[in-house]
């Protein structure tokens, strides 16, 4: 088997005796029935994860950064230029990001993954470089990616979450680095949920009208191109095409630069626990085929990486629009999946709330941001620590002599 398969055969959905027993440990502590709100779903979510009650604590917290560049930039879907993703890599090794600010406050390691840029980076402390291309291939003109492409930048992330949980993370924070990434994103929701490219594409780090009706009609002509105009059929994701993989998704061996929005939003939305999305008139492809077409190199790494946690039992936390789009990949190969995701923060690009409604996943805050780079996932991480303590460290009503109204 391969790596991927491995994992994906690894991933058990919720234990439903951890649920129960989370539920009526959180109806036993010294407070209301509900008072949390949604931090109590946040603990059950995490103990029918790790199959025990009460949950580990999720710290401590491990953030990785997948940064790729886009072919699809040439067609000026974003407003920056695509040596941003290099320069913005130099930028999290050197301590000076928001990403980095936000995990120092959280306590939270960082470590930045090349699995695609359209440059040679030079080997520093806290660099991965797992490049598979120099970027992708141009999507609106055909497949962004090979399969084989896909799968080898699905296994990367797999790898580091293996690395990451094996040196002590017991939290996972998506992040992301690739400018003209949102675009990527949008088509993937588009593909996986049904959604059409005017509902989910965002204007960015600030695109104008001009480009925003371009970039629509480049994931437009991108889903058309790629024969994904439907969205893709109920069941046709799985895990079912990863024997044969050779030779079915596109064009490869890509140098094109690329770019990605990846300032034109954070990651997040996500897809259900099932395998993609409204049918439409196109045929069925597999979750595979669906991201060689128009997903990113990162998108794929975030993709593995979300696997990787969930088949180790680790939370993951999703960041904004990119991480939801990758989410709904990793879902549509195990649906599984989704039960070991927390939904960091709802984003102010459009695809991620449609992406979390596609996977079931409520969002812990709410901050009009649109960064990227795991910020908000790392905003959200504080949160579910709480959630969990709380299962830890709150005193029941009979342990504490106090009368429970209900009693």
């Amino acid at each position: 088997m391969t790596l991927l398969e491995q994992t994906i055969a690894a991933i058990r959905p919720a234990d439903p005796a951890a649920l129960a027993a989370a539920r009526a440990h959180q109806d036993s502590l010294t407070k209301p029935r509900g008072a949390l709100g949604a931090l109590e779903e946040v603990a059950v979510r995490l103990a029918g994860a790790a199959a025990v009650n009460p949950p580990p604590m999720p710290f401590p917290a491990a953030l990785a950064i997948f940064a790729a560049d886009h072919g699809v930039h040439t067609q000026g879907v974003s407003p920056w230029p695509r040596e941003v993703t290099a320069q913005m890599v130099g930028n999290f090794l050197a301590g000076g990001a928001v990403a980095n600010a936000f995990a120092a406050q959280v306590g939270a390691s960082v470590t930045v993954v090349d699995v695609g840029v359209a440059a040679d980076l030079e080997p520093a402390p806290g660099l991965t470089v797992s490049k598979v291309a120099y970027g992708t291939a141009d999507m609106s003109q055909g497949p962004a990616m090979t399969v084989e492409q896909a799968v080898a930048a699905l296994e990367t992330g797999i790898a580091v979450a293996r690395d990451l949980v094996g040196r002590g993370a017991r939290c996972l924070v998506t992040g992301d680095m690739g400018i003209a990434n949102t675009t990527a994103s949008a088509a993937l929701i588009c593909a996986f949920t049904g959604r059409d490219p005017d509902v989910v594409t965002g204007r960015g780090t600030g695109a104008d009208d001009e480009t925003l009706a371009r970039k629509v009609a480049v994931i437009r002509r991108a889903l058309r191109v790629n024969g994904l105009a439907g969205g893709l059929t109920e069941g046709s994701g799985g895990s079912e095409g990863l024997e044969g993989l050779e030779g079915s998704a596109g064009q490869g061996g890509l140098d094109a630069p690329g770019g990605s929005d990846g300032w034109d939003g954070p990651g997040g939305p996500g897809g259900p626990g099932g395998a993609g999305g409204a049918s439409g008139e196109a045929p069925a492809r597999s979750a595979l085929e669906t991201l060689a077409a128009v997903g990113g190199l990162e998108h794929a790494a975030i993709a593995g990486f979300v696997l990787g946690g969930a088949a180790a039992r680790v939370p993951v936390i999703l960041d904004g629009v990119i991480a939801g789009s990758a989410a709904l990949v990793a879902a549509a190969l195990a649906p599984g999946t989704v039960d070991h995701c927390v939904a960091g923060h709802r984003s102010a690009e459009p695809g991620h709330a449609a992406a979390l409604d596609h996977l079931g996943l409520r969002p812990l805050v709410e901050l009009e941001m649109r960064l990227g780079e795991g910020t908000g996932g790392l905003l959200a991480h504080p949160l579910v620590c709480a959630a969990v303590r709380v299962m830890h460290e709150v005193a029941t009503f009979d342990s504490a002599g106090v009368t429970d109204k209900e009693a």
